[in-house]
């Protein structure tokens, strides 16, 4: 829930769905849409009814997850592989010379849309996204053949000024923020094993690096190297993997009234009581 003397500037983590329902939607269950909403595309979204309305109400959102995944088509089968920003070290400017402090997992932000569904009989507010998709870069294209045409891959909003002027639905309208929507080059990706097939597996495996023919870990780019440590400092301090641990997609956004449009009634018209999330993997 929302502080009544919150700041509009400050921007909300909460729950969502995956899969917009439109606030238009007038059946009673929103499992009886007959079309998936999970991704929209960048070059109709303004077109198609499911996206329009909630998109010109400047409901944009960030998308946050460790990353996504791709499959190749060969002769063998599909071939997964997981796409992510680089990963760095940063040194501490503070610290003693040579000293690095590695300050996180970066997640990918990815630019979304979401919207507000009341059950027409009444009941709890329900809010759902979808993840806005542009033209895979051609760093990434090559994993499937197809990919310009499916659809490509989600729109990655690189850097803090991206964000801000994609949440900031007061200050930068529409049409200018529909501009910030592009393919971006700087992802990087590896081939992960089969087990991430399969929507039962959610553990460090469906992430670990693996060299293609041998099927053993890797540990092939710097990136990887950091991805590595990462799913080991992951499991350290418990025998047992725990689910809270586990590198997964993460059902959230972000979004930042803008300080012209202060109310708290506004805040609370938006927000009004989180929905239930249904968590996925995407694919």
């Amino acid at each position: 829930h929302i502080r009544k003397d919150a700041d509009s500037s400050e921007r909300v983590l909460m729950d969502m769905r995956w899969g917009l329902v439109p606030s238009w939607f007038k059946k009673d269950d929103p499992s009886k849409m007959q079309f998936n909403t999970s991704n929209c595309r960048s070059d109709t979204m303004l077109k198609k009814s499911s996206y329009k309305g909630a998109l010109l109400k400047g409901k944009r959102c960030v998308v946050l997850a460790d990353g996504f995944y791709e499959w190749q088509q060969h002769s063998g089968g599909k071939q997964p592989y997981f796409i992510y920003f680089p990963q760095t070290k940063d040194t501490v400017a503070e610290g003693k010379e040579g000293d690095e402090e590695w300050r996180g997992w970066r997640l990918l932000t990815m630019a979304g849309i979401f919207d507000c569904w009341e059950p027409p009989a009444g009941g709890e507010m329900l809010y759902t996204y979808t993840i806005i998709t542009v033209d895979a870069s051609k760093d990434v294209s090559f994993i499937h053949h197809r990919q310009v045409r499916v659809g490509g891959m989600p729109a990655i909003l690189d850097g803090d000024e991206a964000i801000r002027k994609w949440l900031d639905f007061a200050e930068v309208p529409t049409q200018e923020a529909v501009k910030l929507i592009q393919p971006t080059e700087n992802v990087v990706f590896h081939p992960v094993s089969t087990f991430v097939n399969s929507v039962r597996n959610n553990a460090p495996e469906c992430l670990a690096p693996i060299e293609l023919g041998a099927k053993k870990e890797v540990k092939t780019t710097p990136s990887s190297k950091v991805m590595l440590g990462w799913l080991k400092n992951s499991q350290e301090g418990s025998p047992q993997k725990k689910e809270n641990d586990l590198p997964r997609w993460t059902s959230q956004f972000i979004h930042s009234p803008s300080p012209k449009k202060t109310s708290a009634d506004i805040l609370q018209q938006w927000l009004g009581k989180e929905g239930e999330p249904a968590a996925k993997k995407r694919k």
